[in-house]
């Protein structure tokens, strides 16, 4: 079949069938990646895409914020801490009745003091947003949306029904982080 080719010419046939392959090779492997970010960031990676104007710079940015939150020292609250947290909650959650502007806020405030204590670092934000998509990437777009009504400006007051759905989401975020995790069975030799 190849038998009319000089040797050259098989060279660049085999050079341009190898072109051919690493292309479909490195497409096949871009999309995988872009695949496994976008079903590990989930809606934050679209926001990520959308902030940044391509996939390629939103997936360097994801790519460096989980290398940035590798970085912390994230752990799980001791029993007393966790107990101290789960009452602050209890005192939010019940001034939500006569407060309830003040009562998201508080709450907002109280999920940014739990971030700390579990090891993310004081920032902005959108940075602490940012950090915990890593970690929590589903949790997001409720983290975003009630913080958005608690940093209201007083003269744009929410409605009672945006009100009441912030402190769902900020329960359902602060529930998220103060969960113990389940610890790892260890077995000993008989």
């Amino acid at each position: 079949m190849f038998s009319h080719f000089t040797p050259a010419q098989l060279i660049v046939v085999a050079v341009v069938i190898l072109f051919v392959v690493a292309i479909a090779v490195a497409t096949y492997l871009e999309k995988r990646k872009t695949k496994a970010l976008r079903n590990r960031f989930g809606s934050e990676y679209d926001r990520a895409v959308l902030s940044h104007g391509s996939s390629r710079k939103a997936e360097a940015k994801l790519a460096g914020r989980e290398t940035r939150v590798n970085a912390f020292k994230i752990h799980e609250l001791g029993a007393s801490e966790r107990e101290r947290f789960l009452a602050a909650w209890q005192t939010v959650q019940s001034r939500f009745v006569d407060y309830p502007k003040a009562a998201v806020t508080e709450a907002d405030n109280l999920i940014a003091a739990l971030l700390v204590a579990r090891g993310y670092p004081r920032d902005t934000f959108e940075q602490s947003a940012a950090d915990l998509s890593v970690t929590h990437p589903r949790m997001m777009e409720g983290y975003r949306a009630a913080h958005a009504i608690a940093a209201r400006p007083p003269g744009s007051e929410a409605s009672t029904e945006e009100l009441r759905s912030a402190m769902i989401q900020s329960r359902a975020i602060f529930d998220e982080l103060i969960q113990a995790q389940r610890p790892i069975e260890t077995r000993t030799a008989a």
